[in-house]
Order: structure tokens, then sequence, then C-alpha cells
């Protein structure tokens, strides 16, 4: 069973996303669920690399802006 921790939603244009932050008794852990068009699809990302997955985010997200379209 799962603890909740802490949790958002938010919508962008079609799509759900609900941010979740656990526990249970293998440790704590980031759920990201998208829901669009009665699809629902989950990622989960242990605490431990939560630091880097949003490092990478960030990363990706300035190497893009920083690239002119051709």
């Amino acid at each position: 069973m799962d603890n909740l921790i802490e949790a958002r939603e938010l919508q962008i244009e079609r799509k759900h996303f609900h941010v979740e932050f656990r526990e249970n008794d293998r440790g704590r852990f980031l759920r990201i669920t998208e829901e669009a068009h009665g699809r629902r699809n989950t990622i989960i990302i242990p605490s431990t690399g939560v630091d880097d997955f949003t490092a990478a985010i960030d990363d990706v997200i300035e190497q893009a802006e920083r690239t002119t379209p051709a």
C-alpha cells in the first residue's frame, strides 16, 4: 500500500497530469501520470533518482532553447 506524501494536478491543453510523491515498503518515489483521450500512462522515479531526473529535464529544455531551427 502506498502512502501519499504530496500531490499536484495540472491540465495542459487536453492532458491532465498528476504528480505525486509517495512512499511504500520499498521506499519513496515520484509518480507522474498523464491522462489524455481516455488513456493513462505512468512513470515512476525512485527518490534516489529524482535530482538526476529533474536535472536531465532542465538540460534538455535548456539545450532545446539554444538550438535554432534549421
